[in-house]
């Protein structure tokens, strides 16, 4: 995968994330995180010696705050990132493009994990028909084993909604849910459907006696 950012670009934007005011280091690494919509977050080995840097370089200064180090940027870091705003609108253009590459290498991934799954959902659904088959599908006792399954089924949906709805509101709370991350829940709840749908059309036959036989069988 091409890097995230060309060479001296994460530099020049961490001046550009510093001309609004002091930062701690996980507030950066924050920002620069949001910025991307979470496709992509820079490792702290990525972050604190480019400030380390900056700062033996007199663009950014440090204090104290707590057990936190804030870093500001200097007069000379200001001067520097005036004079190459050109360049800093380029480096977002770049960020842009690495948003929208990350976010569809992103799908992707997501894409072949359901593919995945699918097979998966696909192979139990088989073993679970055999498995009725070879007890007598079709009698009272599988009508009955039928409606419990639904209301498993049916539990297991609720549970999952209200599972996935508390940990949306709990990170909607701390931060806004970026376009990119509500398009990969889009995406992964689609693909999810279509799975398991898909296992589920999966019905054996019926033999001319009613009861259900291998998948593909006629009657004789």
């Amino acid at each position: 995968m091409p890097p995230v950012f060309a060479h001296g670009a994460l530099r020049l934007y961490l001046l550009a994330l510093l001309e609004s005011g002091p930062k701690h280091g996980y507030e950066l690494i924050r920002a620069l995180t949001d910025r991307f919509g979470g496709t992509y977050s820079p490792s702290a080995g990525t972050v604190y010696p480019r400030l380390g840097k900056l700062e033996e370089e007199g663009l950014v200064s440090t204090e104290t705050a707590g057990r936190r180090t804030n870093y500001r940027i200097t007069a000379a870091g200001l001067a520097e990132l005036n004079s190459r705003r050109d360049e800093l609108a380029g480096v977002e253009d770049g960020i842009s493009a690495s948003v929208r590459r990350l976010a569809d290498n992103l799908r992707e991934d997501i894409q072949s994990n359901m593919r995945s799954l699918r097979a998966d959902l696909a192979a139990t659904a088989e073993a679970a028909r055999t498995a009725a088959r070879v007890t007598g599908a079709g009698n009272m006792e599988t009508s009955a084993e039928g409606s419990r399954a639904l209301k498993e089924a049916d539990l297991m949906l609720q549970a999952f909604r209200d599972d996935l709805r508390r940990e949306l509101r709990l990170r909607a709370g701390a931060e806004p849910l970026s376009p990119v991350a509500l398009e990969v829940l889009r995406t992964v709840l689609d693909q999810a459907r279509t799975a398991v749908v898909d296992s589920l059309d999966r019905k054996p036959k019926a033999d001319s006696a009613g009861h259900a036989g291998p998948a593909g069988s006629r009657p004789v």
